[in-house]
């Protein structure tokens, strides 16, 4: 249904049954999935492809160019995977040169006044709550969850079932399966709940605390805790994928917490 005090670009391709609120705006070479909603007042512009049964709420505004002053209007785009819902007053900035994109998965949720900055890519069953905001070419993982309030740094990676506390701020790398808060971002244990609800068995979550006590609670630096890891633990995906996440980090991982620094605990 496309209301009439909507606009809407004669090039825009729209699948038949979108359901479109009054004064939306959605601009040329903009794609929408079946079964998508976009509500009142939300602005959807140039090079934005939104999937299937997407929910986008009034207000909010995707595929707008970046805020980047290296961007010199080259053809970027956003693309917003199946399922998912953006709240209120979220914004999508499109990608510059640097990966031509701005991505997030399927089945997310944004909730309201989130902000995703150029090129940054997040996957799939991702939870952004209230007023996060992503800076450029930040990477997050399936199944993070990010607290309210948190503001994560450009070019920072954070693994997958992830969880972070509200109003963090975050400057380094947070590795797979793990939990973090406190000021400054620590460790803080490893997201053993989250796992269990998708139903990652008792050993593999024993597998990854493990992993987690020689990278975090040992006097190793973190060369030398991979190393052991590799040599001391079975192979296992998740133990690879801990590995790798460390070796491969730009930014440097969060350090394990200490009590009495940085707390007033």
């Amino acid at each position: 249904m496309k209301q009439p005090l909507a606009y809407i670009h004669p090039e825009a391709k729209i699948a038949p049954n979108v359901v479109i609120d009054p004064f939306v705006t959605i601009d040329k070479n903009v794609v929408i999935g079946e079964g998508t909603r976009i509500g009142s007042n939300a602005t959807i512009l140039e090079g934005t492809t939104i999937g299937k049964n997407c929910n986008i709420f009034p207000g909010a505004v995707i595929g707008a160019i970046p805020q980047d002053l290296k961007f010199a209007g080259e053809d970027t785009t956003v693309e917003i995977g199946d399922n998912t819902t953006i709240r209120e007053f979220v914004t999508v900035n499109r990608g510059t040169k640097a990966k031509g994109k701005t991505v997030i998965g399927k089945n997310c949720l944004l909730m309201a006044y989130v902000h995703v900055a150029h090129d940054a890519i997040i996957g799939n069953n991702v939870i952004l709550v209230n007023s996060v905001q992503v800076a450029g070419e930040v990477v997050i993982d399936d199944w993070a969850i990010i607290g309210g309030l948190s503001a994560i740094h450009q070019f920072v990676h954070i693994g997958a079932h992830v969880m972070i506390a509200g109003g963090s701020l975050v400057g380094k790398d947070v590795p797979p399966y793990v939990k973090a808060g406190r000021e400054r971002l620590s460790y803080v244990g490893v997201n053993s709940i989250g796992l269990r609800r998708r139903n990652f068995t008792n050993e593999q979550i024993r597998d990854i605390q493990d992993c987690y006590r020689m990278l975090f609670q040992s006097s190793l630096n973190n060369s030398d805790a991979t190393a052991r890891i590799e040599a001391e633990l079975p192979a296992s995906r998740e133990r690879d994928e801990i590995i790798l996440f460390v070796k491969n980090s730009q930014r440097g991982i969060i350090k394990g917490y200490s009590p009495g620094v940085g707390s007033e605990d």
